[in-house]
């Protein structure tokens, strides 16, 4: 479980609510990622690039919502155990999300994201890098 006060305080009752709701759907799950520093998130762009493994992510450090504390992944939990391999599970997850205001990294069209999350009050990611946001809408 990741550390949910590292996000943003609107954004952790989202994702505990997401939590909650999912349960409520027949579906657990727990978070697996949330913030992410700008290192963090440059050994994650290296995976499949300089480094072994998969692509998971096309964000270096400082391109990702993860690294402003408005971003977390969840994943499911079947028979007692993280499982990835059920699509249909991320997508009911996915649209409990969405009805409860998070955009669904699973509706993307270039790179879908299944388990991603975020809240972003409509603040580009530009505008998080410079520091133009208006704080209050993420207390």
């Amino acid at each position: 479980m990741i550390n949910l006060n590292l996000l943003k305080p609107k954004v952790k009752l989202l994702a505990e609510e997401l939590i909650k709701e999912s349960k409520k759907a027949g579906v657990q799950i727990i978070l697996v990622q949330g913030f992410r520093s700008r290192e963090e998130q440059d050994a994650l762009y290296a995976k499949g690039r300089t480094e072994k493994g998969k692509i998971v992510t096309n964000a270096k450090g400082g391109q990702s919502f993860h690294n402003y504390g408005v971003a977390f992944d969840v994943c499911p939990i079947v028979n007692g155990k993280v499982t990835w391999k059920y699509a249909e599970l991320f997508k009911k997850v996915g649209s409990i999300g969405e009805s409860i205001g998070l955009e669904w990294g699973g509706n993307w069209k270039k790179f879908k994201d299944l388990p991603h999350f975020q809240y972003t009050a409509g603040y580009t990611l530009a505008q998080f890098k410079n520091n133009k946001i208006d704080t209050e809408k993420f207390s």
